[in-house]
């Protein structure tokens, strides 16, 4: 459980039990279209309206930035980490060579059904803003009703099925020609975000984000709740680090595709948050295709037509980055042999991981048949959290510890000491009587990370690209992520508990002996290629 790899095993070692090598053909532009296509389908068109309804109010456009803020560290993390470590494994691969197996089977997993849950509800709301492309107001019109199953799982939804499958059958083909595909897609989004918020704010009113109850009408918990649920809009940015394997030149390529998609999205969430609240009230913002409904509200019913075509399409282009993205995450935890190994292997003649791009497909299109995305929506943000808190820890221990050579007390102690005043402050701030913790807790987080960057030194070999002002970036990360995962609903925390125990028990019944057996097998062939064992076991054991 607490075995290491190093990032020379995991980039050649481990690589080699896929068969086949990627194929290396994405450039810098490639990479920054992913990330943008990855994103802006997913959280501006399925998650502003109820957020904007429920929780922030005309103040969404807070909550994106908040999300924003805390994404961009994130971001920042997983640019070093996928500068040193380029392969398809992402945070699993990342933790696995810093924490051990175990944490990185186990943030992988979480990916793996953070993916799988996101694109199932996000192939659902395709169908919603399909329905008012055509003109149709019920957004439920294209999905069969059954009676007799519990409500939220009885709407078959067969045309985010069918977009799912095409999409699995395109993704096995070429990664190249699908990130073509994505390029154009993304090219005509943009023009047509243009169009929404220009739009929007030549026909809305400024004073509908002050009517009917101000700005924030649910206070700064509501912004804040917001906050942790539209964090789900920024989960794409993370499937460009899993692309590593098939980009050319990655220390330049990935920093600027990773925090550079990032950016721009950023700003296009607040813009079309801010356009949709100028245009109608809060409170009379649809739940269900928000921006189609909006542009009929005020008339425009030929403009809800355009936005749900329009919207249709970014979803297919954030479905096609994100699916893309978690076939290379179950490839490589394949090829740790944590799950069945033909999941990890790449077909010969399109470089493509085959076998895990067609399970996962089905995965996702099975769940897309008949779950609501309200019932998915807010686990699939617990878990991306969790993730993000633990890659974030993860770069400090390695740059403080495993890089410089420290000893590793004080570096644990110091990530003991922000998750616990993390918790401390969220703890205060739920409680809303025990406002002295705010401060407390904020002061103790300052001192402690100043304390540890003036007494810890960071004395690593220079890298050819790192995250600047270290510690100070990731320690507000691993802040963030934590105080806005105790935002979420407790149905959230005990839906999350039920699927890490289920990954856990999978572990120890199935991943740990198949690893164990992966390892000594290599380990007999190693030895019978050399004449004398004695002296590779020298080495191995080295």
């Amino acid at each position: 459980m607490l075995a290491t790899w190093t990032p020379d095993q995991e980039l050649n070692q481990v690589r080699l039990r896929s068969g086949a090598d990627m194929k290396r053909k994405l450039k810098w532009y490639d990479l920054v279209a992913l990330g943008v296509g990855g994103m802006l389908g997913v959280g501006v068109f399925v998650t502003t309206g109820p957020v904007a309804r429920n929780h922030s109010g005309p103040s969404v456009f807070i909550s994106y930035i908040i999300a924003g803020i805390s994404a961009l560290l994130s971001s920042l993390c997983y640019t070093e980490f996928s500068v040193q470590i380029p392969v398809a494994g992402g945070a699993f691969s990342y933790l696995r060579v810093t924490f051990g197996e175990f944490v990185g089977y186990f943030a992988g997993a979480n990916i793996l059904m953070e993916y799988v849950l996101s694109n199932a509800a996000v192939a659902r709301s395709f169908t919603e803003y399909l329905c008012s492309a055509f003109g149709i107001s019920d957004p439920n019109s294209w999905r069969v009703e059954v009676p007799g199953l519990l409500q939220g799982y009885n709407k078959l939804d067969f045309s985010a099925v069918a977009l799912v499958l095409i999409l699995t059958f395109c993704l096995c083909h070429s990664t190249k020609e699908s990130s073509i595909l994505n390029l154009i897609m993304t090219a005509f989004h943009i023009v047509f975000f243009g169009f929404i918020i220009i739009m929007g704010f030549c026909n809305g009113s400024v004073e509908n984000l002050v009517k009917p109850t101000g700005l924030t009408p649910n206070g700064i918990r509501g912004v804040l709740d917001g906050a942790a649920i539209v964090y789900f809009s920024y989960i794409g940015y993370d499937s460009v680090s899993t692309l590593a394997e098939e980009i050319q030149n990655p220390p330049v390529t990935l920093p600027v595709g990773i925090i550079g998609s990032v950016f721009i999205v950023s700003g296009l969430y607040c813009l079309m948050a801010l356009a949709l609240c100028v245009m109608v009230p809060y409170n009379q913002i649809a739940e269900k295709a928000s921006y189609s409904m909006a542009f009929q509200r005020i008339g425009w019913k030929w403009a809800g037509n355009i936005v749900g075509a329009g919207a249709s399409l970014g979803i297919v282009a954030s479905l096609l980055v994100a699916m893309l993205g978690q076939a290379r995450y179950l490839c490589v935890i394949g090829r740790a042999r944590l799950v069945p190994s033909w999941l990890s292997k790449v077909h010969p003649s399109t470089g493509t991981p085959l076998n895990a791009t067609l399970f996962l497909g089905l995965c996702t299109a099975s769940i897309a048949l008949f779950t609501d995305l309200d019932i998915v929506i807010e686990i699939i943000s617990i878990g991306t959290l969790l993730v993000f808190y633990l890659v974030a820890n993860a770069l400090i221990y390695r740059k403080y510890v495993l890089t410089s050579k420290n000893p590793p007390f004080p570096t644990l102690s110091f990530l003991f000491l922000i998750t616990s005043c993390a918790i401390g402050f969220s703890i205060s701030w739920k409680l809303e009587q025990q406002w002295w913790g705010l401060p407390l807790f904020g002061g103790i987080i300052m001192v402690v990370t100043a304390f540890f960057q003036y007494t810890v030194p960071c004395l690593g070999p220079p890298s050819e690209w790192s995250v600047p002002f270290m510690p100070w970036p990731a320690a507000v990360s691993i802040f963030l992520n934590v105080f806005l995962m105790t935002t979420l609903k407790m149905l959230s925390f005990q839906r999350f508990a039920i699927w890490g125990l289920l990954i856990t028990l999978f572990y120890v019944l199935y991943g740990v002996h198949s690893t164990f057996e992966a390892e000594e097998t290599g380990m007999k062939m190693a030895v019978n290629e050399v004449p004398n064992p004695s002296i590779q076991l020298t080495k191995l054991e080295v």
